[in-house]
């Protein structure tokens, strides 16, 4: 080990977990089982993140990483702005009722209109849900 290396390395931190007492610490741990079979399953079969595009593997690593990345922009957006229901949600699901919506671009009175093939009501909650976003406009 080099001199001016550190005796320890986090990987992970969890605030407070230092003060915890070992019954307390085991608890954490078992609450946290099972959740990252799930997180690995979503990544893997409905991101694309086990089809590897590439026989290079930074083109690959790259390819993971942004599955992930996908992966975890749909839990904030679910967590953040979408109806409670919407929680439990997979990525099919989302893609079909909020993102794939048909629409069409129509030049009318020297306006451009975008009709969308969907409810008011649906189009009120998008508004809602992006006004729930940490977005600057």
């Amino acid at each position: 080990m080099r001199a001016n290396a550190p005796a320890t390395i986090n990987l992970g931190y969890t605030p407070g977990i230092g003060e915890w007492k070992a019954g307390r610490l085991i608890e954490w741990h078992r609450e946290k089982a099972g959740t990252v079979e799930g997180v690995h399953d979503v990544v893997k079969n409905e991101l694309a993140g086990g089809v590897m595009p590439s026989k290079y593997f930074g083109a690959n690593a790259a390819w993971l990483r942004l599955a992930v990345i996908a992966h975890n922009v749909l839990t904030a957006l679910k967590r953040l702005a979408l109806p409670a229901e919407m929680l439990t949600a997979r990525p099919k699901r989302l893609r079909f009722l909020v993102f794939n919506v048909p629409g069409r671009l129509v030049h009318h009175a020297r306006k451009l209109v975008l009709r969308l093939a969907t409810s008011a009501e649906r189009i009120v909650d998008w508004l809602e849900a992006a006004s729930l976003l940490p977005i600057r406009a």
